[in-house]
């Protein structure tokens, strides 16, 4: 029989749920206060204050995001760097983890011993922007994609991972004439769903995220990403509050222009997020060997 819940549990119940609400709010505000500002008028937001629905509703601050060019060009760039990004560093960190997972690997040891080199000691920015001059990555797409397609972090999750797999699986495989290429795509794939999905959200995340690579290694405007436009806005375009509060006609400011861009670059995270959450808690082995 369960026990009578005395006072003092009671107490205790009512004092986390009153601090969890606490932190909920704390929290959440951010993200609603910067969702309901870019729907408010740019002259009022400038005001400051806190707000719990816009003053003045208004579309104007999307409008004139996704009318500016440089602004959808950033948008563009970005989704596309994180989809082609993401995709290749998966699929490339995936097979290279495979191949250094097999005992019989010539070099083995060694290649695993130069992963583990390159995941602690980095060469310096100077070196790094040598080396992509060499490869005539600069100013290009491709510096966005290429230097990330192998992350040292998921490689060797992924090699501890193929290494647990039982190699009755392979021995089968190979008994039925399957190639490596073969396992590796119909078999070892569909059985890795909860690494791609937490690979995928991370590697996405950080493409989506990277401004530093766009602020170093490109000059050409069109390839600028949305977090570089974002942190060259915050910087070059102040709109002081005294102009808004003395009755400035223009709607949108550089102020509301921010925050509108905040929540066009956080949504797509928050949307995906949900669909690759439900691998996180499912185990590493979806499947079982027949003896």
């Amino acid at each position: 029989m369960l026990s009578r819940r005395t006072t003092e549990d009671w107490i205790f119940d009512i004092a986390n749920y009153f601090l969890l609400l606490i932190v909920i709010i704390a929290t959440a505000y951010p993200f609603y206060y910067v969702f309901m500002m870019s729907f408010n008028a740019g002259t009022d937001a400038a005001i400051g204050g806190l707000y719990w629905w816009p003053h003045h509703v208004t579309l104007e601050n999307y409008a004139k995001f996704f009318s500016d060019s440089k602004w959808s060009m950033a948008l563009v760039v970005t989704v596309a760097r994180t989809v082609v990004g993401t995709l290749l560093g998966v699929i490339f960190t995936m097979m290279v983890a495979y191949g250094l997972s097999t005992k019989d690997l010539v070099f083995g040891k060694l290649y695993f011993t130069l992963v583990i080199i390159a995941m602690y000691f980095s060469g310096g920015l100077i070196p790094y922007y040598v080396v992509l001059r060499s490869l005539f990555l600069l100013n290009t797409f491709w510096v966005y994609v290429i230097p990330t397609m192998l992350n040292t972090f998921f490689l060797l999750i992924a090699i501890s991972f193929f290494r647990e797999l039982p190699s009755e699986v392979r021995e089968s495989a190979y008994l039925d004439g399957a190639g490596e290429l073969t396992i590796f795509m119909r078999i070892v794939f569909p059985v890795s769903k909860p690494l791609l999905a937490t690979m995928s959200l991370f590697l996405g995340v950080g493409q989506w995220n990277s401004w530093l690579d766009s602020a170093y290694f490109v000059q050409n405007n069109d390839l600028r990403t949305l977090t570089y436009r974002m942190i060259e806005l915050i910087n070059t375009a102040q709109i002081p509050a005294s102009a808004a509060a003395a009755g400035a006609t223009n709607t949108v400011t550089s102020y509301s222009l921010q925050l509108t861009a905040l929540v066009v670059s956080i949504a797509p995270i928050l949307c995906v997020y949900p669909f690759l959450q439900k691998y996180f808690v499912q185990g590493i082995m979806l499947g079982s060997v027949k003896e």
